[in-house]
């Protein structure tokens, strides 16, 4: 029997006199059919509702959760998301489901046109998809469904599959994406980097020209607050850029929005580590790919720390210079094997500080300064609290050996987890519930955080840290 119907389905039993309240339903199994009521038969949906489609560091993320229940199923998924891969390696932010209504979701596939906008590029004729990316979580989601089953894994050819796929994802970002020069990926979205409504954006977007009100309809505001939801201006801006984008072909390095993320880069790292072993477990040498991530981290440390922050910053390409703004995916970079120690010090230090207060005004860590002047406790990434970047920097704090904080943070990201009824985001003061709630990469990392103990290896991290030698 399937793992998630063993812990969603009750037993049978005789009837009896007297039959005391049931307990309530373990964290674990209300996790369980969260992804049980998001699963299409191939692919995971974030939400019913708010996100009827598969999204891709979503699905790198769900099946990191979803391995504890079903291996067969994290793979599925994964291999999904990666059939729809373009030509020129991308993997599209969007795979969507042709049984969902266009007006269900906004941009749709009639927007990005990625058939016929996207052929030179090499988009695939027969699924529509977005023609943005985001971050590049997928090679270690791979790696860590194959360690949950390794015998199924290699009864299916997984990883001999997937690696070239993910070798080409990666190809493309190293290769078209380094529009700085300096040996880093851009993102030329905000949705591309996943933090979508970041004030770490506002400096860069300010110099587009936003899309006419009347151009498109919203549907997020049908399933959510608009004061949880980005403005309409951010929003005008987000489309008129991934409409430029769609009309040149879908062409790297011509836009007017192109930053430098610290978190995309360091995922990218990450993921450049899990290739490393996934190369070795085929019989294939990982140096190259180890030392690509380790020339990645260096061009990081170069061109992304500031140590007046005591954090990465952001670099507006366009402009030349990095954006004065707080963002957690500042401190995403924690969870690198290879980080300087005393950067790793000073990054624990700003997780814990008056900027992000975790451990102390803060349970879990707000996705922007506290003190900023663009921080809002509700509003879409301008400082409500995600869990999955707390699941990351639980498992940085842990990698570089803060394993009381990284306790603690595990901790508070299950016990909100559970109260918020899975929440997609939550008030990092009152852990009130935003966005959406039963979001399925919420309930994914709550089953990862249950499922594996404070005391071994979390993440795969120390087993990818190894791979440096491959």
């Amino acid at each position: 029997m399937d793992r998630i119907a063993q812990l969603t389905t009750r037993p049978a039993g005789r009837e009896i006199a007297y039959d005391p309240a049931a307990a309530p339903p373990s964290l674990q199994v209300r996790a369980a059919q969260v992804l049980e009521g998001n699963w299409t038969g191939r692919s995971t949906v974030p939400s019913r509702g708010l996100y009827p489609h598969q999204w891709s560091w979503d699905s790198a993320f769900i099946a990191i959760g979803l391995r504890h229940l079903s291996p067969l199923r994290a793979q599925t998924e994964l291999e999904t998301l990666l059939a729809a891969q373009w030509g020129d390696g991308r993997i599209p932010h969007i795979v969507f489901n042709p049984s969902v209504p266009l007006d269900a979701y906004f941009p749709s596939p009639d927007f990005w046109r990625s058939s016929a906008a996207g052929r030179a590029a090499g988009a695939p004729r027969t699924v529509q998809t977005s023609g943005i990316v985001q971050p590049p979580v997928h090679a270690l989601a791979v790696w860590l469904v194959h360690l949950a089953d390794p015998g199924l894994s290699r009864a299916r050819g997984f990883l001999r599959r997937a690696y070239p796929r993910l070798a080409a994802w990666h190809r493309y970002l190293v290769a078209r994406r380094d529009l700085g020069g300096g040996g880093l990926v851009s993102v030329v979205h905000p949705w591309e980097q996943g933090m979508d409504n970041s004030p770490c954006w506002d400096r860069p977007l300010s110099r587009v020209t936003p899309a006419p009100a009347r151009s498109f309809r919203r549907a997020d505001l049908d399933h959510g607050a608009p004061e949880d939801r980005p403005t309409d201006l951010d929003y005008g801006r987000y489309v008129r850029l991934a409409a430029d984008y769609r009309d040149g072909g879908y062409a790297d390095g011509q836009g007017e929005f192109a930053v430098e993320d610290p978190a995309f880069n360091a995922l990218l790292i990450a993921s450049e580590r899990a290739l490393a072993r996934i190369a070795g477990e085929l019989g294939a040498s990982g140096r190259e790919r180890a030392a690509r991530a380790e020339r990645l981290t260096a061009a990081l440390v170069e061109r992304l720390w500031d140590p007046a922050a005591g954090m990465f910053l952001c670099r507006d390409v366009r402009a030349g210079e990095p954006i004065p703004e707080r963002g957690v995916s500042g401190l995403i970079p924690l969870l690198l094997p290879g980080l300087p120690r005393d950067l790793a010090a000073t990054l624990v230090r700003t997780v814990c500080g008056p900027h992000f207060g975790l451990g102390g005004t803060t349970r879990l860590v707000p996705s922007y300064d506290l003190l900023g002047e663009a921080f809002d406790a509700h509003r879409y990434w301008r400082g409500p609290a995600w869990f999955n970047t707390n699941w990351l920097l639980e498992r940085g704090l842990r990698l570089h050996g803060e394993r009381g904080r990284a306790d603690a943070l595990r901790k508070g990201i299950l016990h909100t987890a559970g109260a918020s009824g899975f929440a997609e985001y939550v008030d990092p003061y009152t852990a009130q519930a935003c966005g959406t709630t039963g979001f399925g990469w919420t309930a994914a990392l709550a089953l990862d955080l249950l499922h594996d103990r404070p005391s071994g290896d979390r993440n795969g991290l120390t087993a990818i840290k190894g791979g440096d030698r491959g």
